[in-house]
Formats: structure tokens, C-alpha cells, sequence
């Protein structure tokens, strides 16, 4: 509970998303499901053009990974 206004400025400020010009897409799925995701991801948008990558995974109770993917908007 926050007992400062500060305190509370504080946690929003940690829900802001980074404006550092990357799209993001954040998935929840099987394992098997997730790595195909993820091949098909960086297939369409490869690393070299877009910068693209696993930006975090983990894994959730009852074997599913939510991972987050990240690239540039275009491959200027």
C-alpha cells in the first residue's frame, strides 16, 4: 500500500511501457506452441532487418511460457 504520494507516482511509473521505438507482443503458451511461435516471429521478422529477439520468458505453473517479442516497425 502506498503511504506517499511519491510511493504511489513511483509504481505507475513502473507500468509505463519503454518508448524506445521497439513493438512488443507478449505471448502465453505450451511449450511446443511457444517455440514455434517464436521461429515463425523471427522467420517473418529476422534479426538482421528489425532487430528482433526474446526481449523475457519465463515459466508459468502448469508448463506454458509467456514470452514477450520484440522488434523495430520497419526494416529501414
Amino acid at each position: 500500500m502506498a503511504t506517499r504520494p511519491r510511493d504511489l507516482a513511483d509504481r505507475l511509473a513502473g507500468r509505463r511501457k519503454p518508448n524506445d521505438g521497439y513493438l512488443r507482443e507478449t505471448f502465453n503458451l505450451p511449450r511446443d506452441q511457444a517455440r514455434t511461435r517464436a521461429r515463425d516471429f523471427l522467420t517473418r521478422y529476422p534479426k538482421a532487418a528489425y532487430m528482433s529477439g526474446v526481449e523475457s520468458w519465463r515459466e508459468l505453473p502448469g508448463g506454458n511460457i509467456e514470452f514477450t517479442m520484440r522488434r523495430l516497425p520497419s526494416a529501414d
